[in-house]
This record gives structure tokens, sequence and C-alpha cells, in this order.
């Protein structure tokens, strides 16, 4: 596969070239909804397979292009974070490839060289609970290392090589009642993060805002992982976490994560009903302030040598290519 030319232009949604520094690109792909945009019309349009969610009562249709459609997607992006994952590990408890694996083997075969991949690490990795028969009960595998290493790590490295550019752990948001100290939390992931395989690869996602603390901030800083910047439903904005680590990078790569997730205050399922079909800008949604804030942490990662991942997600204002113009746009204005 020969290499694409590294290039900027915004108005037809190219932004290889915005910094040798920024990897702009956006949470999972393959939207129908994108075509003319990141992908050729007459390509894909006879195409297009569905698939349905549903959720709070409601069935949405979502139109998906085939895998090959990632190679021009990294026509436009540098990165791409690979969702799916977060749903099942790559191996099943005999060792065997699941259908996340495959899914996984499929884009492997469309990258070029230099294409970048953020891949989500299981939730049952970070999970307290996950959902089992209509109800959360206790995760078993609850940062289990061997369950990690050896069904998720260890496969993924075999697979995409210098492809993988990051593994982002999220951890869902804790209620009150059911909250750990900030120094248990250090505690657990110290324990976790001494015993897998040491990579400058990591990121942590924590959706509890008074985890965001010193205590954990000294464990993540311990093993080079990263602290994930989010735009997420209940965790502040972006600036004030950034704030609360001093503003430095702490993974060991010198790799920031910065993820556009949804509207500060809104829950998932009334940011994907708003955002649905993902195809443009919705009136009112897309908050001002993330646009700003994650300019200026852009920045500031610049000035400090490291590289910055900034992740958009359709649910965080309608459609991603189109906030990620405006980004684009808004860090070419500030310089």
């Amino acid at each position: 596969m020969s290499q694409r030319p590294v290039d900027f232009d915004p108005e037809n949604f190219r932004f290889r070239g915005l910094h040798p520094q920024v990897f702009l690109g956006t949470a999972s792909d393959r939207y129908a909804a994108w075509m003319g945009q990141i992908y050729s019309r007459e390509r894909f349009e006879k195409r297009v397979a569905t698939r349905t969610k549903a959720f709070s009562g409601h069935t949405y249709r979502e139109d998906v292009l085939p895998l090959e459609s990632v190679s021009e997607y990294f026509d436009h992006f540098r990165t791409l974070e690979i969702d799916f994952t977060f749903y099942q590990l790559l191996l099943d408890a005999e060792g065997n490839p699941t259908q996340s694996h495959r899914v996984l083997e499929g884009y492997r075969r469309h990258l070029a060289p230099e294409d970048r991949l953020l891949l989500k690490v299981p939730q049952v990795i970070c999970a307290r609970k996950i959902s089992r028969g209509g109800s959360h009960v206790e995760n078993p595998d609850f940062l289990d290392p061997d369950v990690f290493t050896n069904r998720f790590f260890e496969p993924a490295v075999a697979l995409l090589g210098s492809h993988l550019e990051g593994m982002i752990f999220e951890q869902e948001y804790h209620r009150k009642q059911e909250r750990m100290t900030p120094d248990a939390v250090a505690e657990a992931f110290d324990a976790f993060f001494g015993s897998i395989p040491a990579d400058s690869r990591y990121h942590l996602e924590l959706r509890t805002d008074s985890y965001l603390s010193k205590p954990v901030f000294t464990v993540l800083e311990k093993h080079g992982v990263g602290q994930v910047l989010s735009h997420w439903t209940w965790l502040p904005p972006l600036d004030r976490q950034f704030a609360k680590v001093g503003r430095r990078v702490l993974n060991a790569g010198g790799r920031l994560v910065v993820r556009l997730l949804t509207p500060a205050g809104t829950r998932y399922e009334e940011a994907y009903a708003a955002a649905y079909p993902f195809d443009k800008l919705v009136e009112g949604m897309l908050q001002p302030k993330m646009i700003d804030d994650t300019v200026a942490i852009v920045k500031a990662a610049i000035s400090q040598g490291v590289r910055v991942h900034v992740v958009v997600n359709n649910r965080a204002g309608g459609n991603a290519p189109l906030i990620a113009r405006l980004l684009a746009e808004r860090f070419l204005e500030s310089d």
C-alpha cells in the first residue's frame, strides 16, 4: 500500500497535515452519514449495511460502510479510536479469537504504515460492576492482570504492531454510595499497573470526578499512564481536568488523549438521540467551551513536546467531521 501524502485542507475534511504533533480523529468510523465528507459516495453508496441500536424505548437504524472504507478514513485523519473492543476481549477463555479479534484483523488489512489506532480496553478490565441478566453485578475480572495481559494486550500487540498507538482504559461513573476513596482507587490501580507488562501506550479515563486526585495522579505518573481528558456528561470541563493534574502529561510515551464525547450534563441516550443520524451539526448542541478548551490543551501539549490525540464523537455535536473542522480552524486562528 503506497504512503499517503500528508495534507491539510479543512474545507475537504483533510486534517492529516494540521500539525506534526496533532493527531485528529474520531471515535469509531464507517458511518454512511459521512459519505460526501470522508467517504466516496460513488464507491460506497450501494454497499451500505444496516444495524440497529435500541435503548430508552427507541430503536435506531445505523447505516454502516464495509471495513475497507477505513482506507479512505485515513486519507483525512491520522488516528482512529476503535470502540468495539470495549465490549469483548480479543481471546475467549480457551484462547480462541473472538469476533472483536476477527474484525480488528479486517481493519489491519486496510491500514497504511503510518495509520494509528487507539484501542478501547474491554470494559471487563476496569468496570467494578457489569451488566448481567438485566442487572449490574460485581465484576469477577475487575483489574485482573492475567485477563488483560493474555486475552487483550498480547493479541493486540501481536496483531497491530506499530499501528497500535494507545490503549484506553475507561472506568464507569461511580455513584456516591458506591465510590471508593481516592487512596483506595490509587492502591487498586497501583497493584494492577504494577502487574501487567510495562508499556508507554496506556491511558486511563476516570469518569468519577473525586478520583481525579493527587493519590491517583501519583500512581499514574509512577507507571507512566496517561490521564485521558474527557468531555463527558458528569465530568468537569476539560480545562479543569487538565488543571487538576497541574497541566502536565503523565504518559511515559509523551502522548495525551483528549476525547470529545457528549455535551456536559447530557446523558448518552439524550446525546445519541439529538445527534442522530449524524449527518450535520445540531443547533445548540455543540458547546463552544469544549472547542476553546481543546485548542488550549492542544497548544499546551505541543509546547511540552507531546503528541496529542483528539478524538471526536458524533454525540458531541451531531457530526464528528464538522466538529473536527471547527477544531482545526480554531487551532489555526489561535496562532
